[in-house]
Parts: C-alpha cells; sequence; structure tokens
C-alpha cells in the first residue's frame, strides 16, 4: 500500500514523502497514529505542495544565513575582564556571553548554541570562535579578552 507520510518516521521517511509499505503496518500502525494517509491523488498533490513550500522556505532560511555570515565575518567582539598576574581570568567567557555581545554590537540574534566553543575561554587574548548560522553556513568571529582596569 502507498502512504503520504504526515509526520517524520523513524527508518520510514520524513513528512510529506510517499513510501510503500505493507498493507497491515499502514492500517494497524501508521494511519490510526496520524503518522500516514493512504496516497490517494488530492493526498499526493498536497504532499507536493507542502514538498515545495518547505524547499522554499529552507532556500529563505538558507538565504538570511548567508547575508547573516556577510555581515558577522570577521566581528571583533573585545571583553574586559579581571585576571590575574599570568593572563588567567578568574571568571570565563562563555558561548552566551559572546551570543548576547553578538546581539548587543550587530542586532543579530544568535543563540549561544550556535557559537562553537569547545570550552569557556580563561585566558586573555585574541581567539577565533565559529559560528553556525545554518547548517551549511557557519562565520568566524574573533574575540579579544583585555585586563580590566582596577
Amino acid at each position: 500500500m502507498q502512504v503520504v507520510l504526515l509526520k517524520d518516521v523513524k527508518r520510514l521517511g520524513r513528512t510529506g514523502e510517499i513510501r510503500e509499505v505493507a498493507d497491515g503496518y499502514a492500517r494497524n500502525y501508521l494511519i490510526p497514529r496520524g503518522l500516514a494517509a493512504p496516497a490517494t491523488p488530492s493526498a499526493r498533490r498536497q504532499a507536493a505542495e507542502a514538498a515545495a513550500a518547505e524547499d522554499r522556505r529552507e532556500r529563505h532560511e538558507q538565504e538570511q544565513a548567508a547575508a547573516q555570515a556577510e555581515r558577522l565575518h570577521n566581528i571583533e567582539l573585545v571583553f574586559k575582564a579581571r585576571a590575574g598576574e599570568s593572563g588567567r581570568l578568574y571568571g570565563s567567557i562563555t558561548k552566551a556571553d559572546i551570543a548576547e555581545r553578538l546581539s548587543e554590537q550587530t542586532g543579530i540574534q544568535v543563540d549561544r548554541r550556535k557559537v562553537m566553543l569547545e570550552e569557556p575561554l580563561k585566558e586573555l587574548g585574541k581567539s577565533k570562535v565559529q559560528v553556525q548560522l545554518h547548517p551549511d553556513i557557519s562565520t568566524t568571529v574573533t574575540v579579544i579578552i583585555e585586563p580590566e582596569e582596577e
């Protein structure tokens, strides 16, 4: 039986795809749980329209991410922090700090989870930090940590 997937189904397919499945699997599992519908001509048409809309949305998101990456490319973020004699910070500069400063400085809202930082920065100096704006698009910002004037 051919079905149109209404939701992503693990090891079967993604939303909107048309799949050939066993009749019992479709009747007893997929359709009653709202995961799929029989592949009628109207359901196929709806699936095609939904796929086209998803493609347009994905393309739009990718264009936005590319524009943001262009604006963020080679931006320098300067942080003032208390540090000891050896240049080691008493605290640290975290992903959240970097995301917040990016938002303040550029107006672009960046989620802290998109800042690719292995561990918080704990030393004075310059560091390059990657920001993943989209699965295919990333950019690099420079984080400069300077000693706080006392």
